[in-house]
């Protein structure tokens, strides 16, 4: 099901029940409206019968057939935000975060209609380098640029071998002369950094070692499809003050609501982006040591893997150090009956997580995972200005 915010176009009673019958499998909860809340009220429109939803298409398609671009290579691919890449969140303001969300909403509900005609990428090609591998970032972005009509290309670990057998500057000046956008997902954020520097087109931070904006975008977009906004929710992520924390962190200095990090001590997030988010002023931020506490009145509670790829050798040393910090039934209840269970995936059941709470009937996490392709797709038509 889709969500679109109340800022869009509402419809009519007899489409809102047109799609509810569609998606009578999803879970979507309606909120009362709320002054000042983003999306505090949503409408749920069925692409396949709403005109509105539709012309904007549309008219997308339209202009970017009317818009002749010359060469990648001869280029810089600018969109409108003034960004040529997504590398953090917090590089944008916050009208455009929520236009990526909207547009996120628009083409997923179109997707889920099962219309294929809307088909923005075609004729354009994304390189997807991956020093990590993954299931969930590989299958997303390929399969949503593919039904957008474009063609994305993998290269694994050992087809670049970026940094040892070709350097990252090169790598980058070679893909933006054969396609019209890389995404990839490294190890060293400065890897991403070099490629957005030397690549005359957009570059999609697929994950570093410091962020995951992707990852918090779908995240966003689940929030507001289940819970009706995202501003003044109280978000609660235990675990480590990883790459997650970091890309929440940006998000709450963009976007106010409530986020809070509970994490054993030596694991906390990183100071200077921690700093950045309260000094932005919009957001209540809290990093805590008791996560008994820090759930209670959550909306959310999140979790993430213990030991991250590239960390797995201190596994069994985090496995202790963490052993108070697992998700379970009894932390679910001091969240309170509304609140919703989130993980980016993979999940260790039964170490970060207990069976129990990922199986639970507000464990969201499937839906989550879908929505980074839709995500994904709404940052890319926004990189292309689309």
């Amino acid at each position: 099901m889709s969500a679109i915010f109340s800022h869009c176009t509402p419809i009519t009673s007899d489409k809102a029940a047109s799609l509810s019958s569609s998606f009578s499998g999803h879970n979507l909860r309606r909120s009362a409206q709320l002054p000042g809340k983003f999306c505090s009220t949503i409408s749920v429109s069925s692409p396949a019968s709403s005109p509105a939803l539709r012309s904007r298409i549309a008219c997308q398609i339209s202009s970017s057939a009317a818009a002749t671009s010359p060469p990648s290579s001869s280029i810089k691919v600018q969109a409108k935000s003034g960004q040529k890449d997504f590398l953090h969140i917090s590089d944008f303001d916050k009208a455009t975060i929520l236009k990526i969300l909207d547009q996120a909403a628009e083409v997923k509900a179109l997707l889920k209609s099962g219309d294929r005609t809307f088909l923005p990428f075609k004729g354009k090609t994304m390189a997807m380098i991956f020093a990590k591998p993954s299931m969930r970032t590989r299958v997303s972005f390929e399969t949503g640029f593919s039904l957008l009509g474009g063609h994305a290309i993998y290269l694994g670990p050992d087809d670049i071998q970026m940094g040892k057998r070709e350097e990252t500057r090169d790598v980058a000046r070679v893909l933006c002369r054969y396609n019209d956008i890389i995404m990839a997902r490294v190890f060293a954020h400065q890897d991403i950094l070099d490629l957005a520097k030397y690549a005359t087109v957009p570059v999609v931070n697929g994950l570093t070692d410091y962020n995951h904006p992707c990852q918090i975008m779908a995240d966003a977009l689940t929030i507001i499809e289940y819970i009706g906004h995202l501003e003044g929710t109280k978000v609660v992520y235990v675990g480590d003050g990883n790459n997650i924390v970091h890309s929440w962190l940006l998000l709450a200095s963009v976007i106010p609501f409530h986020f809070v990090c509970a994490c054993p001590k030596g694991f906390e997030p990183d100071e200077q982006t921690v700093e950045k988010a309260r000094k932005a002023g919009i957001s209540k931020i809290e990093i805590t040591n008791d996560p008994k506490e820090a759930v209670r009145g959550a909306d959310v509670v999140y979790s993430d893997v213990w030991a991250s790829m590239g960390q797995k050798e201190e596994a069994a040393h985090r496995r202790q150090v963490f052993k108070d910090f697992q998700v379970d039934e009894n932390l679910m209840k001091l969240a309170g009956p509304k609140a919703y269970f989130m993980h980016c995936l993979p999940a260790e059941r039964g170490v970060e997580v207990t069976d129990d709470v990922i199986e639970a009937p507000n464990s969201i996490v499937f839906p989550q995972a879908e929505n980074r392709m839709h995500a994904q797709n709404a940052i890319m038509l926004h990189l292309f200005g689309l």
